[in-house]
């Protein structure tokens, strides 16, 4: 079992910077798959960032290149999303996940792919 905790969440205004902290509990950190995403009232879950903590390989969605960043410190055993240039459309609920399993290529933005969530933290952009 993963048992994962996020924190950071808040109100900025557009153009400002967020982090966001996940915290993961009950497996080894270095073999799992953790990603970042996010939903928005009315809309489906997105895939934000991904980090296979083994690798420290990254992957973005499109509509996060070159402004948010997905690292780890694995001392901590945690999973930090800087968010930079925010803009309103980044407002949402954002949840850390993460998977123990190998996932086919293309599969790592796909919610379905994890089986861990945490309870989310609220992000709020204003323009």
């Amino acid at each position: 079992q993963v048992q994962l905790v996020e924190s950071g969440g808040g109100s900025v205004q557009a153009g400002g910077s967020l982090r966001l902290s996940c915290a993961a509990y009950g497996y080894t950190f270095s073999t799992i798959i953790m990603g970042w995403f996010r939903q928005a009232p009315g809309k489906e879950r997105e895939g934000v960032a991904v980090i296979w903590t083994g690798s420290l390989s990254t992957y973005y969605g499109d509509s996060v290149k070159g402004r948010f960043t997905i690292s780890e410190d694995a001392a901590k055993n945690t999973v930090y999303l800087q968010m930079n240039s925010l803009k309103p459309d980044d407002t949402g609920m954002y949840y850390c996940a993460a998977s123990t399993r190998s996932m086919g290529w293309g599969r790592q933005l796909a919610p379905a792919s994890y089986g861990y969530w945490g309870q989310g933290t609220q992000v709020n952009v204003s323009s």
